[in-house]
């Protein structure tokens, strides 16, 4: 979705880390490698119930900005969002 979108469409990616087609590292990737300038700063969040020391690195090594576990506090994602789109 975000590939197909006009650049600077989207302000931020909620990446679900279970999808039925790629997983959110792979999607991550993707983003990443696209040669679009949003692609590079866009902030990508992961979203999932993996919850270790290494899913959080594996997101972060895979270019995403932060790792939320779920259940997803709101106000602590909308602190993240903010802090992130400040940049």
């Amino acid at each position: 979705m975000f590939d197909r979108s006009e650049e600077g469409h989207f302000g931020a990616v909620l990446m679900d880390m279970r999808m039925p087609v790629m997983d959110g590292l792979t999607a991550t990737r993707k983003i990443r490698e696209l040669d679009r300038e949003d692609a590079k700063a866009i902030p990508i969040i992961a979203l999932t119930a993996n919850a270790f020391e290494e899913d959080v690195k594996s997101c972060l090594e895979a270019g995403m900005d932060a790792h939320m576990s779920k259940p997803v506090d709101i106000d602590q994602l909308m602190r993240l969002l903010g802090r992130l789109l400040a940049k």
